[in-house]
């Protein structure tokens, strides 16, 4: 079974928590135990698990890319200028697997899954693979 998600971003650095969205597929496909594979199809942006108590965490993270990444750098070659957003992704990575127990997410206490948009605002997709 795959599924396919839509996500709207409305800023250029965004995280959104899509954990809600792919576990309620999860419990209408009745899978009670597995595995999910979510994925972006987006080489600007991807998918990380982090905290979902605190706002801060995304703000700061996102502060920090862009420090790590600045958008514009002299010697980058890329002729869209998007060469920041390419290097977030590699970091961050385009998919995450988690586990299914139950069926739900097997996640900490603090943790949820995370659109990580670089490059925005888009549409977007992320796919969901249950195993």
């Amino acid at each position: 079974m795959m599924k396919t998600f839509h996500v709207k971003t409305d800023h250029h650095d965004q995280m959104i928590d899509v954990t809600a969205q792919v576990e309620d597929w999860i419990q209408e496909q009745g899978v009670k135990d597995g595995i999910v594979v979510v994925s972006s199809l987006h080489t600007t942006a991807g998918l990380t698990v982090n905290e979902n108590a605190d706002p801060d965490v995304k703000t700061d993270m996102l502060r920090r890319f862009r420090e790590v990444y600045p958008w514009e750098h002299p010697e980058d070659r890329h002729m869209e200028g998007n060469t920041a957003s390419h290097m977030k992704v590699s970091t961050i990575g385009h998919a995450q697997t988690l586990i299914i127990d139950g069926g739900r997410l097997v996640l900490g206490t603090w943790q949820g899954l995370y659109f990580c948009e670089f490059d925005g605002p888009r549409q977007r997709k992320i796919v969901a693979k249950l195993l």
